[in-house]
């Protein structure tokens, strides 16, 4: 049953019955529509079959279960609703992890419980602002995290507004957070002596983690790609390895999927070096998967780097396994990912084309090389100059 009730001189409230509740009572869902066109309200056949039609529509809604009824409604019930009715459906898996995890770590511990026609702009401000690390050291999180936070509110109130449950989006109104992750100066990457000392204290570390540091550090993959990596992707006869897949998190656990972009998908040399303990490890993959027989049950990939019984590592073990490294050996820490900065900063030290690097890297696009490695490419054409100075204080000896 559906009813329209007026209620004052331009609101009109809808009704529809929805079953019964769990003590026996009608399920009634209201919805107030407000008319702000005085030409409407004073033509009443008009009138009467534009509220039939807000009644349909808003009957439809209900019986499909997709009316949010913004009366009441807190920031956590609506997040149910964006889920379930836009982020599962619109969003990738690896963004959909990312939002939720910024939104249980961060956003609904402050605003959660908050009214969320109720949200203004300084509460955004002041939940980006709470952003701290969960070490208790009180220090901030990096400048990308609270970044991504905003972006992660941003596209959930962006949603409230198109489904009418709010008429503004206070985020609107709050300038984005600067990512400052990507300042030159930040860059943290560690110099040929360090990168001799690692190599040489991982050599007592388990093989496939000895393989999979040689290649973040002379092929500068993500730790995505390193993951995503199986034997076919190999070539030993050209020295070459092709990163077209990566395993990342997933909302129900890891998932395969193509590369973060068009330019990731790419061909990488590989050193002699690091082609010849390559195949060492292959001879000892081998080796180990026969040693398992009928427990290895992994029968469609061949992972280089995997669990006993051939299953590939889930997402965060390498970083796991990494932070406990340098823990346990003194050596000083940097992101496992910073051993990606690393390769491409030794690159440009050896004098290598930041084109060249781009391409090994995957960038997106050169401007991305350009802007994260600058401070590096400075250090090196400020070298490069006093080189050439070297030249040319000759020439001015030979001409006296």
């Amino acid at each position: 049953m559906a009813s329209i009730q007026k209620r004052g001189d331009s609101a009109f409230l809808l009704v529809v019955e929805a079953g019964y509740k769990a003590n026996g009572k009608r399920d009634k869902r209201t919805k107030t529509i407000r008319i702000e066109d005085q030409a409407l309200l004073k033509t009443t056949k008009k009138l009467r079959d534009f509220l039939d039609k807000e009644l349909h529509t808003f009957k439809i809604e209900v019986e499909a279960g997709q009316y949010i009824s913004p009366e009441k409604m807190t920031l956590q019930s609506f997040v149910i609703e964006w889920e379930n009715k836009y982020a599962v459906k619109e969003l990738s898996e690896t963004t959909l992890v990312g939002y939720l995890s910024h939104l249980h770590n961060h956003i609904l511990p402050t605003m959660g419980h908050m009214r969320i026609d109720q949200i203004k702009p300084i509460h955004i401000i002041n939940m980006l602002d709470q952003i701290k690390r969960v070490d208790g050291r009180d220090k901030p999180l990096t400048s990308r995290t609270a970044q991504n936070a905003y972006l992660t509110i941003r596209n959930i109130l962006k949603r409230a507004v198109e489904w009418k449950v709010i008429k503004e989006n206070p985020v609107e109104s709050v300038k984005k957070p600067k990512d400052n992750s990507l300042n030159k100066d930040e860059v943290n990457v560690y110099d040929e002596t360090e990168v001799e000392s690692l190599f040489e204290l991982v050599q007592n570390e388990p093989f496939h983690w000895r393989v999979y540091t040689s290649l973040a550090l002379a092929a500068g993959l993500r730790r995505s790609e390193v993951l995503g990596l199986e034997w076919s992707r190999v070539d030993f006869e050209k020295g070459t390895i092709f990163i077209n897949q990566v395993i990342v998190k997933g909302k129900n656990g890891p998932i395969l999927k193509g590369p973060k972009s068009r330019k990731s998908k790419r061909l990488v040399s590989l050193p002699k070096y690091v082609l010849k303990e390559l195949k060492e490890y292959h001879l000892h993959w081998k080796k180990e998967k026969m040693k398992m027989g009928e427990d290895w049950i992994e029968n469609n990939h061949e992972w280089l780097f995997c669990k006993e019984d051939g299953t590939h590592f889930y997402p965060t073990t390498p970083t796991t396994w990494w932070g406990r490294f340098t823990k346990r050996t003194g050596v000083r820490y940097i992101r496992l990912h910073d051993l990606r900065h690393t390769s491409a900063t030794l690159l440009i030290n050896q004098g290598v084309h930041a084109k060249i690097i781009s391409e090994r890297l995957g960038h997106a696009d050169i401007r991305v090389t350009m802007d994260t490695y600058g401070h590096a490419l400075q250090k090196a054409d400020q070298e490069a100059a006093n080189k050439l100075d070297d030249l040319f204080s000759k020439k001015q000896l030979i001409e006296k």
